[in-house]
């Protein structure tokens, strides 16, 4: 039997381990490198705040112009000093809190109804034909539809408003797991089976996980959609009781035909929109995908 010397050994090892390294390196998304958490900031702060200043520059030569009268296109000082007021006033934080916290919770018990929703679409083949048209249906019905049936079934209240920003939300939760489960490699499933995971144990340990990244882009959608059902809602459901949110704040200056206060209630709720996406939503997304090593895109 032949003797292997230590040297020859030693020569395998290297290249057993250089191989691995070019295995890693290939591994690796072209272009990742390590950027610390200021740089980072300052690549998604920066775009938005030079898109938003280019933007305001154009409206100021637009208005400069003069191709409309005031009362359709005000000044940009115009409607800051709008802003300004109702800051003042502290109208502002109401008007932002009263809608977010309607937003946020609806959104959260549409993820509640959603989840287990699509779990069941996604694996029950009977409730995948009975059920999935609807929900696609349900997605692509304007949400503004549901507002007057809305308030004939439960009047004037927080309830209406609910339940329409639950119509809106839960089918784009629903169908994004539903798609995230579709695209998770058969044999995943099946090496739970083998390991002996029941339903339950199956679906959280195996089906949402591997299904994260669909599912984070059905509740990106489902957020997006709770928040203009939610506008839609407060537009047309006005009452005393159901206090002022930046939906009634938008009404209120078209009723008083009031074009910086409509234009100021767009820029908020056009601002919350951006604020929950770069806060909330592009960072999950990054620490998901990261974790995937999915990171050439971000």
């Amino acid at each position: 039997m032949p003797r292997l010397d230590r040297p020859g050994v030693e020569v395998a090892v290297e290249a057993d381990e250089a191989v691995g390294a070019g295995l890693d390196s290939l591994d690796t998304p072209a272009g990742e490198r390590r950027e610390s958490r200021g740089k980072r900031f300052l690549r998604g702060f920066v775009p938005p705040v030079v898109f938003l200043v280019l933007l305001i520059a154009l409206w100021q030569a637009l208005w400069a112009a003069a191709f409309w009268p005031e009362s359709m296109l005000p000044s940009p000082l115009a409607v800051w000093d709008e802003l300004v007021g109702i800051t003042v006033d502290g109208e502002i934080f109401e008007f932002v809190w009263t809608s977010v916290h309607r937003a946020a919770l609806g959104f959260l018990i549409g993820v509640v109804i959603g989840t287990p929703l699509g779990l069941l679409v996604a694996k029950v083949r009977l409730v995948r034909a009975a059920v999935g048209p609807f929900l696609t249906g349900l997605q692509s019905l304007p949400s503004v539809a549901w507002v007057p049936a809305a308030i004939l079934w439960f009047g004037l209240n927080d309830a209406s408003i609910y339940f329409v920003v639950l119509l809106g939300s839960v089918p784009s939760i629903a169908n994004g797991l539903v798609a995230g489960i579709d695209q998770i490699p058969p044999i995943l499933p099946r090496v739970g089976q083998v390991m002996g995971a029941g339903r339950l144990s199956s679906a959280r340990h195996i089906l949402l996980p591997a299904a994260l990244p669909g599912f984070l882009a059905g509740l990106k959608q489902g957020w997006a959609f709770s928040w203009r059902s939610l506008m839609a809602a407060e537009l047309i459901a006005l009452s005393p009781a159901l206090g002022k949110g930046l939906g009634a704040y938008l009404n209120e200056g078209s009723s008083f035909n009031s074009m910086e206060a409509v234009i100021s209630a767009i820029f908020l709720i056009l601002l919350v929109g951006v604020g929950i996406e770069l806060i909330v939503f592009r960072p999950l997304e990054r620490s998901v995908l990261r974790a995937r090593g999915l990171t050439a895109s971000l």
